[in-house]
């Protein structure tokens, strides 16, 4: 009785758990998007600047970077790497969104904004997603728990008591 019960405990739990992967991974998006306008928004008003000199945003920041005094060299420092945080989020920006359920884990990891996960953590509120995605989590984090539990805890501990049984009755025997 008792491990039919925590058997379904574990199962809820792991189902709980694991559903909760679409939802973050959804309030990481809006959050990621967010940057990603700002980073756009900043690189717009950079590009504006280099078409009223008359020049390419690349053209700007080479200028810029030039430019013997130390102050004005660093802010061509500044636009090459807004120019580089932009692009970078739009790539995981849409890798992310165009990642199917499964790959989604995998291609949140390899393009991950430690800095933007941190935040979306500290204010992420858990959610029952009712999409197939959800509840393919949700199945898969039941799958994870009881295998977790019986392959884990079960047949390690039947093993070692069938071991110690036999080892007792051998010495009995003797």
């Amino acid at each position: 009785m008792g491990e039919t019960l925590l058997d379904r405990v574990l199962c809820v739990a792991g189902a709980i758990t694991l559903s909760q992967a679409p939802e973050f991974f959804q309030q990481y998006l809006q959050r990621l998007g967010g940057h990603l306008d700002e980073a756009r928004r900043v690189l717009a008003r950079f590009e504006v600047v280099a078409r009223d000199s008359g020049l390419t945003l690349t053209q700007l920041i080479e200028a810029t970077r030039s430019e013997a005094a130390a102050p004005v060299a660093k802010l061509g420092g500044v636009m090459a790497e807004a120019q580089t945080r932009a692009q970078a989020l739009a790539q995981a920006e849409s890798a992310l969104r165009d990642a199917d359920m499964w790959a989604r884990p995998w291609v949140f990891l390899r393009h991950v904004d430690t800095e933007i996960a941190q935040g979306t953590w500290a204010v992420f509120k858990p959610a029952v997603p009712v999409t197939a995605e959800g509840f393919g989590y949700a199945a898969a984090g039941m799958l994870l728990a009881l295998g977790l539990y019986h392959f884990g805890i079960v047949w390690p501990l039947k093993t070692w008591s069938a071991r110690r049984a036999a080892r007792k009755e051998a010495a009995l025997k003797a």
